[in-house]
């Protein structure tokens, strides 16, 4: 039901992990729910510096890419552990009842007029996501409990007899 994005306006999509040989190359930690979000891309902002991608590499199920004006060990080193965004309109589109966890948090939860409070938080749990509901009330993300989601309003109808 949600995809694991971070912020609003800019989305985190992975994190620059070590450096790979000596030419400025890094290896990406991806943080993102889709697999080809790297393939293709020419910029890309790292640590809030604009990048352009010079080569993107799959090799033994571990992704790598190499930036323009990066080019050296130390150059690539300088790099890691900062986080790779995207603009938010340079977002993977979604299909309809999908949602950017980012879109989620913030919502103020209600089961019919009673307000139960905000989601500050999208648990994964592997089978469906769970929406934490000011820190005490968990809510699955399943249409049985989750009657519907309006991101615009911020509004969440739930329906408590389902969970």
């Amino acid at each position: 039901m949600t995809k694991s994005l971070q912020s609003a306006a800019e989305i985190i999509i992975g994190k620059i992990g070590a450096a790979r040989g000596l030419d400025g190359t890094v290896k990406i930690i991806p943080l993102t729910d889709f697999e080809g979000r790297f393939d293709g891309l020419e910029k890309i902002s790292v640590g809030g510096k604009i990048f352009h991608v010079e080569s993107v590499k799959h090799i033994g199920g571990q992704l790598f890419m190499k930036f323009a004006g990066v080019d050296s060990r130390e150059g690539a080193r300088a790099l890691t552990n900062k986080f790779l965004t995207v603009d938010r309109a340079d977002a993977a589109p979604l299909d309809d009842g999908e949602f950017y966890t980012f879109d989620i948090i913030g919502c103020e939860v209600f089961d019919g007029d009673k307000k139960l409070g905000t989601v500050t938080n999208v648990l994964k749990t592997g089978s469906n996501d769970v929406f934490e509901v000011d820190g005490n009330i968990l809510i699955p993300a399943l249409k049985s409990a989750v009657q519907s989601i309006d991101i615009a309003a911020k509004k969440i109808l739930v329906n408590s007899n389902a969970y």
